[in-house]
This record gives C-alpha cells, structure tokens and sequence, in this order.
C-alpha cells in the first residue's frame, strides 16, 4: 500500500510556497474583480515584498488578454494578524499581447482622412512652421516676387525641419527618382517644356507638372522624375 505525500506547510496546489496561507482569500478577490471563475486561471506564483506583503498571480482567461495575469496583492501586519486584500490588478506577462503605444489624433491624421468640410487645426507649436517675420531679412530692399516669396502676407511658413520633411517624402513618394515609370523615361523632367519650377527654396529640386496628358499633370514631381509625355520624346 502506498504511502500519501503530505503537502508542506504554506504550500499552494501549484507546488510552491504560500507565504500568508491565502492563496484561496487571493483567488477568491480575483475572481470577485473578474465577475467569473472561468476567467481566472491556476496560481502562477507568488512574490513576497518583506514580512508582510505579498503578491500572488494567476492565469487570466479574459479574451483578448494572452498572457496576462491576476495580481493580487495580499498583506498581514503581523503572525497574529488575518490576512487581507489590498489590491486586485491585470498585469501583462512577459509574452503578453499588448495594446500599440497610443498615438495623438493629430499625429495619425493623413490625407485621406481630409474631405469636403474637414477641419484639421495645425498646432501652434509645429516643428513644420516658423513665423514669417523669421525668414523675411530686415536688411535688404526686396522686390514684390521675392518678399512673396519668402512668405510676406503669411503668418506662418515652412521651417527648415518642415521642408527637410516634404522634399524626403516627395523624393521618395511616387513622384521621385526611383519608380518604374521614371526608370523607363527618356529623359527627366527638369529638361521637359512642360516642367514648373516651384518657388522658394525647393525651386532647384522640385516642379510642378503642366502636362495634360501626364499621369503627373497637377501634381509636385522632382526635378529627376519622369515620364513617357517628355515634351521631347518626339517621334
């Protein structure tokens, strides 16, 4: 006849050590906070902060929380003393699935989401955007074109982070260098009768297509853009 294994002392069902004897009152309060048993998994473990705290977790089965846990805080003032709950928490597990790293609206807003009557407030402090009274010099005579320019009649306009940022996004966009439709082109479109410059300071760089039969008409392109309706590709 075989001989039955005694439990030790402060031990809980999953083999470790139960410093306050209150792994059921543990239990019990996670799955008070869980509103159902079935949500609350096996004890996982238990950490023990001095004498008189101690954390006790547990599985949590809540859809959409792999890998969480239960964390129940337990503590005792002394020996003498009955154990109690202080606190009831879901804590992410170290595989734990977890929500993204939350993003302003205003950092997730794209051009798609800006239709007939949308207001999209620009924030006053901007990285993109300077004040206009920055960039006009105050030591030159500057004719009317160029005082337009550089921004007179604007509160605001591109700093240098804003343009650094626009002319990255144009030359890698579908409008720059390295797209198919530019590789095959006979020649690029700052040597084409139908390229505008922009103005500014992204005028050596940057265009603006003006013809009607491009897949580009309308559209801002780089200098070193292309496309088969070259004003030259003259059979």
């Amino acid at each position: 006849m075989s001989r039955a294994t005694k439990k030790p002392k402060n031990s809980n069902e999953s083999g470790g050590v139960d410093p306050f004897d209150a792994a059921v009152l543990a239990r019990g309060a996670a799955i008070e906070d869980a509103k159902d048993e079935k949500y609350v998994g096996n004890l996982l473990s238990t950490d023990t902060d001095g004498d008189h705290v101690a954390t006790y977790l547990f599985e949590a089965n809540l859809p959409g929380y792999v890998g969480w846990r239960w964390a129940v805080t337990i503590a005792k003032v002394d020996q003498d003393s009955s154990p109690t709950v202080c606190d009831v928490v879901l804590l992410p597990g170290t595989d734990s699935l977890l929500a993204p790293d939350w993003i302003p609206y205003s950092n997730r807003v794209t051009k798609e989401d800006v239709s007939a009557g949308t207001i999209v407030p620009t924030e006053i402090d901007d990285a993109r955007l300077v004040p206009a009274s920055a960039v006009l010099p105050e030591d030159e005579e500057l004719d009317l074109r160029e005082l337009f320019e550089l921004g007179a009649g604007r509160l605001r306009v591109l700093s240098i982070e804003g343009r650094d940022q626009a002319a990255k996004r144009w030359i890698e966009g579908d409008r720059g260098p390295n797209v198919d439709i530019a590789r095959w082109a006979p020649k690029n479109c700052g040597s084409c009768g139908f390229y505008l410059p922009i103005s500014g300071s992204l005028r050596q760089a940057f265009g603006v297509c003006a013809n009607a039969i491009s897949p580009e008409d309308a559209s801002v392109v780089a200098v070193n853009h292309g496309c088969g309706a070259h004003s030259e590709a003259i059979n």
